[in-house]
C-alpha cells in the first residue's frame, strides 16, 4: 500500500524539450487523386478531393477530408458524427526534406479546449516517382507550442488505489495490484491496469476492449521533483521517451 503522500502524488508536466520521438516513421502516399495513410492504425485510403471520406476502425474520428492546396501543402480535416474534431496542415520545404505541420485536435478533449501545437518532421524515404512531395516516410523530430492540456496530468494515491486525472477529461481510479479498471472519457482506451515497482516506478497498461494497446512507465527521481517517462505504443510498435517535472 502507498502512503497518502506517495512519490507520484501531485501534478506533472511533460518537458517537450526532452522528448525522444520514435524512430519508426509515418508513411503517406498522395498520388493520382488518392491519399493513403500507410502508418495509421488501421491504414486508410481516401480520395484527396477535399470532401469527407468515411474511414473505419478509428475511435476518435470516422471521416477524413484531404485538401491538396498545392504541390507542397495539404490540409486535413477529421470529423466524428459529422462534427469537426481535428484540423491539421502539412507543408513540405522547397528541398523536399522537411515537413512543417500544425494541429488543432479536439477529438479527445470531452468538449474542452482543443490540443494545439506545431511540429517538424524529417524525410526518411521518398515517395514513388510522380507522387506529391508529401509522399514518403517522415520521422517527427520536434513539437513546439504544445498546449498544456496535452502535457499535464495529476495523480492522487489513497491506500491501495491510484486516481489519475487530465485536463482533457480522462480519469481512472485503479487498484495498484494490476487489476483492470475502467478509463473514463477516452474513446480509444476503455480500461487500464496499474501497478508499482518499488516506491518510485509506476506502470500503467492501457487496453481497448480487453486488448493491450500501450504501456506507460514513470520513474520518479530521488528528489521527487522530476521523472523519466516512456510510452510503448503497441498498436504502432513505437516507443516515446521524455522527462516530466512536478508542478
Amino acid at each position: 500500500m502507498l502512503a497518502a503522500q506517495s512519490a507520484f502524488d501531485g501534478t506533472w508536466k511533460v518537458n517537450m524539450n526532452t522528448v525522444d520521438f520514435p524512430k519508426k516513421p509515418d508513411v503517406f502516399l498522395l498520388q493520382n487523386g488518392t491519399y493513403e495513410c500507410k502508418s495509421c492504425t488501421p491504414p486508410y485510403v481516401v480520395k484527396a478531393d477535399g470532401t469527407d471520406q468515411p474511414v473505419t476502425g478509428h475511435p476518435y474520428y470516422d471521416s477524413v477530408a484531404i485538401k491538396v492546396v498545392d504541390d507542397h501543402n495539404i490540409e486535413e480535416t477529421d470529423k466524428k458524427d459529422g462534427k469537426v474534431v481535428s484540423a491539421s496542415t502539412s507543408t513540405v520545404s522547397s528541398d523536399g526534406n522537411t515537413m512543417l505541420f500544425t494541429f488543432n485536435d479536439s477529438s479527445n478533449t470531452n468538449g474542452g479546449p482543443p490540443v494545439t501545437g506545431q511540429g517538424e518532421a524529417t524525410r526518411v524515404a521518398k515517395g514513388p516517382a510522380g507522387s506529391n512531395v508529401v509522399s514518403g516516410s517522415w520521422r517527427t523530430t520536434k513539437i513546439e507550442g504544445m498546449s498544456d492540456n496535452a502535457t499535464v496530468w495529476t495523480y492522487k494515491a489513497s491506500g491501495d488505489e491510484m486516481t489519475m486525472t487530465t485536463q482533457t477529461g480522462q480519469s481512472y481510479t485503479a487498484k495498484l495490484n494490476g487489476a483492470e479498471a475502467p478509463m473514463k472519457g477516452d474513446p480509444g482506451v476503455t480500461s487500464v491496469s496499474v501497478k508499482t515497482i518499488g516506491k518510485d516506478t509506476l506502470v500503467e497498461t492501457d487496453m481497448r476492449d480487453g486488448k493491450v494497446i500501450g504501456v506507460f512507465k514513470m520513474t520518479v527521481a530521488a528528489d521527487g521533483k522530476t521523472a523519466k517517462l516512456s510510452f510503448d505504443d503497441k498498436l504502432q510498435n513505437r516507443t516515446t521517451n521524455s522527462d516530466a517535472t512536478k508542478q
